[in-house]
Parts: structure tokens; sequence; C-alpha cells
């Protein structure tokens, strides 16, 4: 009998983590007088990427500097034996980020986790910033959002594998819909949105939590 592949698709800013890699910068490495690029977003006038890429590209500290606003990011800690316990029953994690891999990589690298990661690729620029680009090679290519989570979700559920999702934020509102609400974890934007819609979802507190319920669902 062959079991039925399983597969958690997870955001990674604020779902892996605790803070959004986005949001610290514009709180501690912005110059002055940045605009206001997610209200623009907000307002339909740039897209999710064009103005995450405007933020990274006015970063003016040194990487150094950089990389000690992404520790305060927070990744969970119990992350590395939360993946070895879902490996362990079953589960396969995938990583889809409408962020960038060049602190994705990073901080999963750290804490010694080796994940499929779906990510805006960047490089880090003294005087530059950040300088996140759109995945060109990818085939969940987004002109939106860079990386198309839905395609991602979609394509696991047409190749027969049951999927969870778990995210956070606005751009996580459209794969979440295609699983099933046990197997839909949200939280901040996005669970709100599925409130708002009446759609039934799990809550966490932190990403293994996610892990924990997943595996006492198997069990």
């Amino acid at each position: 009998m062959v079991l039925q592949r399983r597969v958690l698709v997870s955001d990674f800013d604020g779902t892996m983590t605790r803070h959004d890699f986005y949001k610290l910068v514009t709180e501690s490495l912005l110059p002055p007088g940045t605009p206001d690029y997610w209200a623009e977003y907000r307002a339909g006038t740039v897209t999710h990427f064009e103005a995450l890429r405007r933020y990274f590209a006015c970063i003016r500290a040194s990487e150094a500097e950089v990389l000690v606003v992404v520790e305060r990011m927070e990744l969970d800690q119990r992350l590395p034996g939360a993946v070895a316990e879902l490996r362990g029953a079953g589960w396969d994690v995938v990583v889809t980020s409408a962020g960038c891999d060049w602190y994705i990589r990073r901080l999963l690298g750290a804490a010694g986790v080796e994940l499929e990661v779906h990510s805006n690729p960047g490089r880090f620029e003294a005087g530059k910033g950040l300088l996140m680009e759109m995945p060109t090679g990818s085939p969940f290519l987004s002109t939106t959002l860079g990386v198309n989570k839905t395609e991602v979700v979609r394509k696991l559920i047409a190749e027969g594998v049951e999927v969870a999702f778990a995210g956070d934020g606005f751009p996580d509102a459209d794969p979440a819909r295609l699983v099933p609400g046990e197997l839909r974890f949200a939280r901040g934007d996005l669970a709100d949105v599925l409130k708002q819609e009446g759609l039934e979802f799990q809550p966490f507190a932190a990403w293994s939590d996610i892990a924990r319920a997943l595996i006492q669902r198997g069990s």
C-alpha cells in the first residue's frame, strides 16, 4: 500500500518567524523621508513585490547591521525539531514566500534546517541595499508577488498530495482557500480575512504549534 504524500506549504515571514523582515526594515533601517510604499500597495498603485523591492533598495545600513535585524525576526527556536518530527510523521515542508531568499536561507541555514524554498532571489550591495529580483526561472512566477503560492498549492493538490497551508498575510488568502479547514493554519491578516469570509482555520501562536497539530491529527 502506497501512502499518500503529505506536504505542509508554509509562508516564512510572520509564520515561521515572529516578525516580518519588511516591518523591521521600515522601523529601523530606512532613511528619513522614505515613501510609504506599503500604503501604495494597499491602495493598489504598486504591486506587493514592487513595494518590498523599493523598501529593501532604500536600506543604507551595512550588511552586518542588516543581519542583526534579520536575527530580530526571531525564527521559531523549536523549528528544527518540529521539522524533524513532521518528517518522521510523513510530512514534507515547503516554504513559499513573497519576501527574499537572502534572509530566509540565512536563518534556515543558521538553524541547520534544509527545506525546499520558493522565494524571490536577492543580494546585498553596500550603498544599494538589498536588491530583490523576480524569480524569472521559477515555474511559480507571479508578476505581482514574485512567487505564486497559490500555484505551488494547486500543483501539489493536482498531484494527489494532501496539502496543509500556513500563513499570516493578505497574499496567503488565495492558497489558504484551496485546502480543507482542518489543514488551514492562520494568524494575523490572514486570520482576519478568513474570519470575515466565515472560513474555518486553525489558529497558531508559533510555527511549531502547527507541526504538533498535524502530528496529533495523524496519530
